[in-house]
């Protein structure tokens, strides 16, 4: 399930407690790492967990019957729509189709001779040599002749589609699976198994659950524009690609309490697999112009959150903090620390507010994301 990234106190009251001892002329100052408060903007996530999906499935069948002479693809070959796959013994369709061409031709040759007498009985119709009858019987007859050809048409179209049924073709473009039917076997057109399952894995879908609560956010984030989304490893660790949110399902599964979200990704190097378990992170929005400090600055006390910012006389004073996100090593506050104020980050430990410090310029690591 989707979930917030998010942490947060918030009517924290002032630490009130003091140093114990007000340090004597000779006590040096405690060394402390620190970090400015700085201004940025962040992006709010919604985190959770999804599984791939080919963007499309088919299965290759054969759609006529006969010997299956050749199985062109490799298993675990891509190939792109159109490619032929396999072919059937194509001869008794061939002839089927030869003997409706002939057909045409020798209905066409019988119709062109009756236009022609037609023509000569209107010309001695026109001179009292033929009769209304004898022009009527022969219009008839060239009308049933046009009507001939055009069924012989029509059933040399049909033996054309059955010949090139012969060929099996992908249907789209994408990777083979198992073959299924090898060469030298009967196939028919009434077979469920078909020849190979060919899935399509550029682009690629997601499918993950969304908890109905969050729904308004995901809403009006997709209603604002493209919604980007990251896939990574089941643990985390390794980014697979990025994509955007393509779909909120049209509904709510009461047993869960959550609604289907599909994002689609490109998937051009084939990180991603179908039937894989992802992580998700799903930009909710961006929060502009907000203060944020390193999250190994925030303190837990029995008040709240809290850090400890380092005055203008390098004296500590303990504030308390609203924080929002955290996230990628840093965290959003919301109230208790101004733009430019320096938060401790390493040392608190030995700290506590009135205490005179020392700030240690070593470099400090970065955080993980």
């Amino acid at each position: 399930m989707l979930a917030v990234l998010a942490l947060g106190a918030s009517g924290l009251p002032w630490f009130t407690h003091e140093a114990q001892a007000q340090a004597g002329p000779n006590v040096p100052a405690t060394p402390v790492q620190v970090a400015a408060a700085q201004r940025e903007d962040v992006p709010v996530y919604l985190t959770g967990l999804g599984t791939v999906q080919a963007f499309n499935t088919v299965t290759v069948r054969a759609q006529v019957d006969g010997q299956l002479q050749k199985v062109l693809f490799t298993e675990g070959q891509m190939v792109k729509q159109g490619d032929v796959l396999a072919e059937i013994d194509p001869r008794s369709y061939q002839a089927a189709f030869d003997q409706a061409t002939a057909k045409i031709q020798q209905d066409q040759a019988n119709l062109n001779n009756a236009e022609a007498m037609l023509a000569r009985d209107q010309k001695l119709a026109s001179q009292d040599f033929a009769s209304q009858q004898t022009l009527d019987t022969q219009r008839s007859t060239v009308e049933q002749l046009k009507a001939q050809v055009a069924q012989d048409q029509a059933a040399r179209d049909a033996a054309a589609v059955q010949l090139s049924y012969t060929k099996l073709v992908a249907p789209l473009s994408g990777r083979t699976g198992v073959r299924l039917v090898d060469a030298g076997n009967i196939v028919h057109a009434a077979d469920s198994t078909g020849l190979v399952v060919i899935t399509q894995t550029q682009p690629i879908s997601v499918v993950s659950p969304l908890p109905e609560a969050q729904l308004p956010l995901v809403h009006a984030a997709l209603n604002a524009g493209a919604v980007p989304v990251t896939a990574f490893t089941g643990d985390g660790a390794t980014e697979l690609g990025s994509g955007t949110l393509s779909l909120i399902s049209n509904q709510i599964d009461q047993a869960s309490g959550t609604i289907q979200l599909k994002s689609t990704f490109p998937n051009s190097t084939e990180s991603l697999w179908p039937g894989q378990f992802v992580s998700l992170r799903l930009q909710q929005q961006i929060v502009r112009n907000a203060v944020t400090i390193p999250s190994a600055a925030v303190q837990r006390g029995q008040a709240g959150f809290f850090v400890y910012v380092v005055g203008s006389d390098d004296v500590i004073q303990a504030h308390p903090v609203e924080l929002g996100q955290i996230a990628a090593g840093r965290s959003i506050v919301r109230q208790g620390v101004a733009e430019g104020e320096r938060v401790v980050t390493s040392g608190a430990y030995r700290l506590e507010p009135g205490i005179k410090v020392s700030i240690d310029d070593a470099p400090q690591a970065a955080p993980k994301r």
